[in-house]
């Protein structure tokens, strides 16, 4: 069986390992206990998907264009906590990075949700009734929005790694600048990522390092 969101599955499995290890370290370095402290990552998601909502649009008595970038950054945090939540539930890297792409991969082109609206209401149903990530639906919003596995991988590293920036930079103390010559980081980030090669093995340090370099002394 072949995915509408990546041809290869041997590198999408790699992504998401890589994924998962980068989330654990990120939730590590908030929260050595980060496991045992029962947060509801369940929670974060659906709160996320109704912010998401409001930038693809949803009122039909006003117009509204969809904010195509906000809505695919939302879905890059939503797999921050998606990740998390497979995380606490326990298992091997590898057989979580495994069973998160064999979700992705009953997805078929054919015979998936056409409407984004009700593919993110069922992401967000199973995370308040089953206090769950739901893949499927997950990659159903991936691929109405026009994300492929490969995309999500570089804007969650970018992510990620801007979330580090973040911590080392003074996020917990309140000295950390967000705003960068005119900028805010986010929008920095955006421009930094497509300029660089995802498939590149330092892909992480190399967008840490373009931030360094763009951070306001």
């Amino acid at each position: 069986m072949t995915s509408p969101l990546f041809s290869d599955k041997s590198v999408a499995i790699n992504q998401v390992r890589q994924m998962l290890a980068l989330q654990d370290a990120m939730n590590t370095k908030v929260s050595a206990t980060w496991r045992d402290n029962n947060y509801e990552w369940y929670r974060a998601i659906w709160v996320e998907c109704a912010e998401m909502l409001d930038h693809y649009g949803w009122k039909w008595w006003k117009h509204q264009e969809i904010d195509v970038a906000q809505v695919q950054l939302e879905l890059v945090d939503i797999f921050h906590f998606g990740l998390s939540l497979r995380l606490v539930a326990g298992g091997d890297v590898g057989a979580i990075a495994s069973q998160v792409v064999n979700e992705f991969e009953q997805l078929e082109q054919d015979n998936q949700q056409g409407d984004f609206k009700v593919a993110l209401e069922a992401l967000a149903s199973a995370a308040v009734s089953e206090k769950a990530f739901d893949a499927l639906a997950f990659a159903q919003c991936l691929l109405l929005i026009d994300m492929d596995l490969t995309e999500l991988f570089r804007q969650y590293v970018g992510k990620n790694t801007l979330n580090f920036f973040r911590q080392d930079h003074g996020y917990k103390d309140g000295s950390y600048i967000k705003v960068w010559h005119g900028q805010e980081d986010n929008e920095v980030l955006a421009t930094v990522v497509k300029a660089l090669d995802p498939s590149a093995d330092d892909f992480q340090s190399q967008v840490y390092q373009a931030l360094q370099s763009n951070y306001p002394n």
